[in-house]
């Protein structure tokens, strides 16, 4: 029987910064304190349903652990091993861009730091483990469909290379969770479940945001500290220097992060405040999606149907705002605005930069001159006339023969037959229009196309075969889920016998609840 990990815990968020001193899972405002201590609500039957082999490896967990039960008792929160200190943190946001007041964490519980053997810091947090101070009139838990999701989708974006928090492991809860899937009235139970996060810092712009909005100032300026002592150890400087220094880098990996998410074609679905990392990392996969036929005006968020605030072509754009937003947050706390200003000038600095360099490596090209941004728009343009399939398109582009350049080997990546033949003759002219521009670059035929293939992934997490996962799942067939966990692990990689995972949307799947439209309601 393998033996309990022996965790090295640092819960520097609890022993640092102030928290509540009520006590309880009763809702309440808390104010003064960035967090409530508040143990998970153990579950019925914990059952390990699925986790993330590297992830484990990186905290020093023995496989073998990871399959007991007492694993799943442990990742479902009905027992706690030395050293974890449970609690709930406090913060706001903006949420579809109106002020949303205090929000904190109404179902993920922080189950504390951990030093990995390499001595980096790891926040363990439960999503689904059950109610806290801050569930307002939720149940704090979770559904296997959107666990599922959660799970797969963390490890997916990892493995891309995207900035995002971890899944350590889902644990099936052996409890039904009553849930609105579409807020239309017809609650119904399904299957509950535990996902594992696992990330460096799970602090949020709202966690500056709310003490900001309460006055409360000499919170803010404690947090400010201990984010930049904690999460960004290697700025130097002192007083406004070190305050500027620290607001630039969140703003540039912030803008790092979305870059990413247009170049592999994600869309996260609810960009509140309350969603967005310090650290630059993607956070909280809710209705996320991936753009199929490309359309820079899709949302996959049904609750976002009618404005559209957060459809893919406008992530950039909101990313802004929410920096925005901080900054009027932190502003308290600065001398003046001019650093403040500065920072915000690095995210749009840093994502033109970023996007230049997607452009040439989509592009296959040695640098992205000012035409080749053209280039990509004109392509991008004939892509939404022609419903062609984004991550298809992209990854035949590096097989074209620059010498004849044709749409034979692009079939699979068309969805109608009308709307390709509109389209045609267009993305033809533009197919030998690129074809001269890869001939006039220096970069060899060879490395071009393995900087392509570097930058334009095989395999992505459609929507539809997350759903084909959860359907099986439902059915207590795993083999899905784990067949995609290995899959998305190598997905810039050609998988002889996988080729099913790189197929476009199928058409049963284009107005199916879980493959084109989602909700929050999890």
């Amino acid at each position: 029987m393998p033996t309990p990990p022996s965790l090295r815990f640092d819960n520097a968020f609890v022993t640092s910064l102030p928290g509540d001193p009520e006590t309880g899972r009763h809702v309440r405002a808390v104010e003064g304190a960035l967090w409530s201590r508040v143990a998970p609500e153990p579950v019925a039957a914990p059952r390990m349903l699925a986790w993330s082999a590297d992830m484990a490896a990186r905290l020093g967990l023995d496989p073998g652990w990871m399959r007991t039960e007492a694993a799943a008792e442990v990742l479902a929160g009905n027992r706690l091993l030395e050293g974890m200190a449970p609690f709930a943190s406090n913060y706001g946001g903006h949420q579809f861009g109106h002020w949303a007041g205090q929000l904190g964490d109404g179902r993920a519980i922080g189950l504390g730091e951990v030093l990995d053997p390499g001595g980096r810091r790891w926040e363990l947090q439960l999503k689904g483990a059950g109610p806290t101070p801050y569930s307002r009139s939720a149940d704090g838990r979770a559904v296997l469909r959107s666990s599922l999701r959660e799970f797969l989708c963390s490890e997916a974006m990892h493995h891309l290379g995207v900035p995002t928090t971890r899944a350590l492991s889902l644990v099936g809860t052996g409890e039904q969770v009553v849930r609105d899937m579409f807020y239309d009235g017809h609650p119904a139970p399904e299957p509950g479940a535990v996902v594992c996060r696992v990330a460096p810092s799970f602090i949020r712009f709202g966690h500056f945001e709310l003490p900001a909005s309460r006055g409360d100032v000499d919170l803010l300026r404690t947090l400010v500290d201990f984010c930049i002592a904690r999460d960004f150890p290697h700025l130097q400087g002192t007083g406004e220097s070190l305050l500027g220094d620290w607001f630039g880098e969140v703003c540039e990996r912030t803008a790092v992060m979305v870059a990413h998410w247009m170049r592999v074609g994600f869309v996260h679905g609810v960009m509140n405040t309350d969603n967005m990392s310090i650290l630059g990392l993607t956070i909280d996969y809710g209705p996320y999606g991936w753009i199929d036929d490309f359309d820079p005006d899709w949302t996959p968020n049904t609750t976002d149907r009618q404005h559209r605030r957060y459809r893919f072509g406008q992530q950039p754009q909101v990313a802004y705002w929410n920096l925005s937003r901080l900054a009027g947050a932190l502003s308290p706390v600065f001398d003046g605005h001019e650093a403040l200003q500065a920072g915000l000038r690095r995210f749009v600095d840093a994502y033109g930069a970023a996007d230049r360099g997607n452009t040439a490596a989509k592009l296959g090209l040695s640098a992205c001159r000012d035409e080749d941004l053209d280039l990509m728009q004109a392509l991008r343009d004939l892509l939404k006339a022609g419903e062609v399939d984004m991550t298809l398109f992209f990854r035949h582009l590096a097989d074209i023969d620059p010498d004849a350049p044709s749409l034979d080997g692009f079939d699979d990546a068309f969805y109608d037959a009308s709307r390709r033949a509109s389209v045609e003759a267009a993305l033809g002219e533009w197919l030998r229009t690129y074809a001269a521009r890869v001939a006039g670059d220096p970069l060899p035929a060879e490395h071009r196309k393995a900087l392509m293939d570097a930058a334009n992934p095989q395999y992505v997490l459609r929507n539809y075969l997350a759903q084909e996962a959860i359907d099986l799942a439902h059915g207590g067939d795993m083999s899905r889920t784990e067949a995609l966990l290995a899959v998305l692990g190598h997905p810039y990689d050609l998988q002889p016998g996988r080729e099913a995972f790189a197929r476009r949307r199928p058409d049963w799947a284009r107005d199916r609840a879980g493959c084109s439209m989602l909700s929050c309601s999890s």
